[in-house]
């Protein structure tokens, strides 16, 4: 008999009759692969917006207020022979830690980003300040795990590799044409990824196009000639054809953990562009490229990835990229030991 795993995160889900759909493609990888070896039940916050991703999970519970939310955490809490996993620390989810701390348990907290810049970039200041709060009083009482040393500030934890790959995004490889500059951006149109600055950028300059993948029912419509702007995309054939028809990634975030998009990205074969802010992202891989925040650093480092593409492509490929069975059987093994 499997142990039950709670999943407590901040994301939205959209009920329909007795179906679950979410936008985040990990909200959904994750707890289904983890469900193979553990009784997965999601705690979530409650979406009014129809979302893309349908959850294949049986027991998934979302709340729109606060009270009905705490109410259930206490009631899960009395489970035996259940675990406790945190994903992202945020109001929502540091609540959720403090009761099950109250209470005797001891989650696990799983921090995929850096919330002091997120925090920082959104609300100034006091997020800085707001975010430390959180994270000095949930991660002295909790297990943690992270996809980066630094985002645990110095303290200890399990180090694990996120991945979406499977065997398919390293097949049939596309060679796509250079003639004219066609950027892909897939990800969430939210201020802390930088896509309002990359689209100020780029404004001006009818030779560069651009392609954002990641557009949920709630975001603003983007008025720009030189930029489509497409929905959130959930066949990955439809995603790794939408990365063969353009010739260079960009992620233009301000802050970022261990972004998918860079994963997806090289399997493809894609050069990537970075901003200096998450040029740790580059670790020691090949065909990831950093330039400034600024138009002309930006025109040279793609004129660079142009006129060099071939070359670029072909150190590519000595690339070693994780995948999500290593990624889940990974979380598998650190849940698994309490």
């Amino acid at each position: 008999m499997k142990n039950t795993l709670f999943l407590i995160s901040n994301e939205k889900i959209f009920q329909n009759n007795e179906m679950f759909f979410c936008d985040n493609l990990d909200m959904k990888s994750t707890p289904e692969g983890l469900n193979k070896h553990f009784d997965v039940k999601i705690i979530a916050r409650k979406s009014k917006v129809n979302r893309l991703q349908k959850l294949n999970l049986r027991t998934i519970k979302t709340f729109s207020n606060i009270l009905s939310y705490v109410l259930e955490i206490i009631k899960l809490s009395k489970h035996n022979n259940s675990q406790f996993l945190i994903i992202s620390l945020n109001p929502f989810t540091f609540l959720a830690g403090i009761v099950l701390i109250l209470l005797g348990r001891k989650p696990y907290l799983y921090l995929r980003s850096n919330g002091y810049d997120e925090y920082k970039i959104i609300l100034g200041f006091l997020g800085k300040f707001i975010y430390h709060l959180m994270f000095t009083i949930i991660t002295r009482f909790s297990i943690l795990i992270s996809c980066r040393e630094y985002i645990l500030m110095g303290k200890k934890g399990h180090i694990i590799s996120p991945s979406q790959l499977d065997s398919s995004w390293h097949q049939n490889h596309v060679k796509p044409s250079i003639s004219e500059i066609r950027l892909i951006y897939v990800g969430r149109i939210k201020k802390e990824k930088g896509i309002f600055s990359l689209l100020n950028l780029i404004k001006k300059q009818s030779k560069i196009n651009l392609t954002i993948v990641g557009a949920s029912e709630e975001d603003k419509i983007i008025y720009q000639s030189n930029v489509n702007t497409l929905k959130i995309v959930q066949d990955k054939k439809e995603l790794i054809n939408l990365y063969d028809k353009n010739n260079i990634t960009i992620l233009p975030s301000y802050t970022e953990g261990y972004p998918m998009i860079i994963l997806e990205s090289l399997s493809r074969l894609r050069p990537i562009i970075v901003f200096r802010e998450i040029e740790h992202v580059v670790e020691n891989r090949k065909g990831i490229f950093v330039t400034t925040r600024d138009y002309s650093s930006l025109s040279e480092t793609i004129k660079h990835i142009i006129n060099n593409y071939d070359s670029i492509q072909e150190s590519m490929k000595s690339n070693k990229l994780p995948d999500n069975d290593t990624f889940i059987n990974q979380l598998k093994e650190i849940l698994s030991k309490s």
